[in-house]
């Protein structure tokens, strides 16, 4: 940021009285800007054995697999944010269960927040997605898949299926989690 959003003088970085850490902060108005991580939001849509993925037409990832799943837009819930991503990508109705995963990712100022589902009727590829599919456990492209968080959600969906027990997984993905997985990328 080099310019303040409230009366466009330039901006400097530094740590606010009484803060602790540095923020942009406007000596022309005062304003402090704060930046907060976003938030992503998405389901796991459960087709009776089946998941439902999305193959991405946009970076980043372009060509992997996902869940669908994407930024939340102010003035809507979590739960609203998770259902407009599922149409929006794969133009699918879900019902929409709990909180499934709650995966923090500091290092690039994320949070990922994954619903289970139900998937309600069908489902065709959105505007950001070059295909969509239902997949058996067995079938998932795991060498594929866009994301360690989309991973790491499919394998907690897995191995909890075995006892029909779906806790929330609270966890994290660290800067060395997201090289190994995805490079540079």
């Amino acid at each position: 940021m080099n310019f303040c959003s409230q009366c466009g003088e330039k901006v400097r970085f530094a740590v606010p009285e009484g803060d602790d850490r540095p923020r942009y902060l406007c000596d022309g108005c005062g304003t402090i800007h704060y930046q907060n991580p976003r938030i992503v939001a998405g389901t796991l849509p459960i087709s009776g054995s089946k998941i439902l993925l999305c193959k991405r037409a946009i970076s980043p990832r372009k060509g992997y697999w996902t869940l669908p799943a994407g930024y939340m837009e102010n003035a809507e819930t979590t739960q609203q944010a998770a259902m407009r991503e599922t149409w929006e990508e794969a133009f699918a109705n879900v019902a929409l269960g709990d909180l499934y995963t709650l995966i923090d990712l500091p290092h690039i100022n994320q949070v990922y927040m994954i619903f289970l589902a139900d998937l309600v009727g069908g489902f065709s590829a959105g505007p950001e997605s070059l295909e969509v599919a239902l997949f058996e456990e067995h079938e998932v492209p795991w060498d594929a898949l866009a994301f360690p968080t989309i991973e790491r959600t499919l394998r907690h969906y897995f191995a909890d299926r075995e006892s029909a027990l779906f806790p929330l997984h609270i966890s994290n993905i660290t800067p060395e989690d997201r090289e190994r997985y995805v490079g540079s990328a």
